[in-house]
């Protein structure tokens, strides 16, 4: 992944060209102040797939962590059976 890198000075200056360049290459952009890191931005569109990502990427690693201690699995045709008689105590208001 190749980095962009832009100085604060450069946002402030440069802020549309900037926010292009974030929807542009779907890629968060580093800015430095004093030749320093110091922020990063990205696209909105980004920023939400990113969140959506890292969001799955935790709920897989607590169905994990459960399963390595010895939470119950079930297998899909179990599954299938809890989740019709599910739908049938709902169905039926029970």
């Amino acid at each position: 992944m190749s980095v962009i890198i832009r100085s604060s000075s450069d946002i402030r200056q440069n802020y549309n060209r900037i926010a292009e360049i974030c929807k542009k290459n779907k890629k968060p952009v580093f800015l430095t102040r004093n030749g320093t890191g110091d922020t990063v931005i990205m696209d909105i569109d980004t920023y939400n797939q990113r969140e959506e990502s890292l969001l799955e990427a935790e709920r897989l690693l607590e169905a994990e962590r459960s399963r390595l201690l010895g939470s119950k699995g079930y297998t899909i045709d179990e599954f299938g059976q809890k989740m019709k008689e599910a739908i049938a105590k709902g169905a039926h208001g029970k």
